[in-house]
């Protein structure tokens, strides 16, 4: 039984720009940078579906769902926000990309694989119940969070989120569900500018100043996070995997390096081991500079897979 690797060619398809930062490439250099350091040998790989409007509805609304999809080009760019964009290939991607986290809970929550990883974009994490933005239209680890939940039957799932930017379209869908604990760190005083006040009991939110460094992120992990994981007890837990906060990715300033994701991801494993039965699925965010993007991916998935 091997962890299971998600993605789709539909994924490179979706592009907002020469310039953009979240751009095709970073599909192609984390999964060239896996297969390099052998670490594809040791994972089964999927296809990713397309999501269904039934799934996505148990994370938005269901008129956001069409709303984005009225926004599909027939040929050059629809603007979503400031910074988001859809080319004719846009919507089909971010189906495929809130169906890998379908499919990993399926085959992680049916034995099939140990844990999963999606690399898959656009990302999700600042996508809000009715609003897409900040390069996200639909939220994918809510909508596998909530698959967990309402499907499968599972009482209690944590999602852990180290992006640089903290996740408020997944507080914002899942602030107040008992059943969902979400730990995050992300940096204070930058996009989406909010976070700094949980909007509900089950958020454990810790922002960082810029420059902090590694001591800082550990501490807040061990010291907020960990705690409050093991007191919640989760049967699964969601991991967003953004890798923008290494020191050299400019779009931020936390300055952390492949050492701290390899080194969250064991504390992560240490927990899932403790509650969860080892069960885990993450979902590919940030990370904007393909060599750092694409080292620290490496180092998160080779614990992830327990071939540390």
């Amino acid at each position: 039984m091997l962890p299971a690797y998600i993605s789709h060619p539909d994924c490179s398809k979706h592009e907002m720009g020469a310039l953009h930062p979240e751009c095709p490439d970073r599909i192609a250099a984390i999964r060239d940078h896996l297969l390099i350091k052998g670490l594809l040998e040791f994972m089964q790989p999927h296809d990713a579906p397309l999501a269904t409007e039934e799934q996505l509805g148990r994370a938005h609304a269901i008129h956001h769902v069409h709303e984005v999809a009225a926004l599909i080009p027939e040929s050059g760019y629809a603007q979503v926000d400031p910074d988001t964009w859809m080319n004719p290939h846009s919507y089909r991607a971010a189906l495929r990309s809130a169906g890998a986290a379908v499919l990993a809970t399926d085959l992680v929550v049916r034995g099939e694989a140990p844990v999963a990883f999606c690399n898959v974009r656009p990302p999700g994490h600042h996508a809000e119940h009715d609003a897409a933005g900040g390069f996200c239209f639909f939220n994918n680890v809510a909508v596998g969070i909530r698959h967990a939940l309402d499907v499968h039957g599972l009482e209690r799932v944590a999602l852990v989120d180290f992006d640089v930017h903290h996740g408020n379209g997944s507080e914002d869908i899942l602030c107040g569900d008992a059943r969902v604990l979400m730990c995050s760190t992300f940096e204070t005083n930058l996009y989406p500018f909010c976070g700094d006040e949980p909007r509900g009991p089950n958020m454990v939110n810790i922002g960082l100043a810029a420059r902090s460094g590694s001591d800082a992120f550990r501490e807040a992990v061990d010291w907020g996070w960990i705690p409050a994981l093991d007191a919640f007890r989760p049967q699964m837990i969601f991991i967003s995997a953004g890798f923008d906060a290494h020191r050299e990715d400019d779009m931020g300033n936390l300055g952390l390096v492949e050492a701290d994701y390899e080194w969250v991801t064991r504390r992560i494993m240490e927990v899932a081991n403790r509650h969860a039965g080892g069960r885990v699925v993450s979902c590919l965010e940030g990370g904007y500079v393909l060599s750092p993007l694409a080292r620290s991916v490496a180092a998160h998935v080779k614990v992830l897979i327990g071939a540390d």
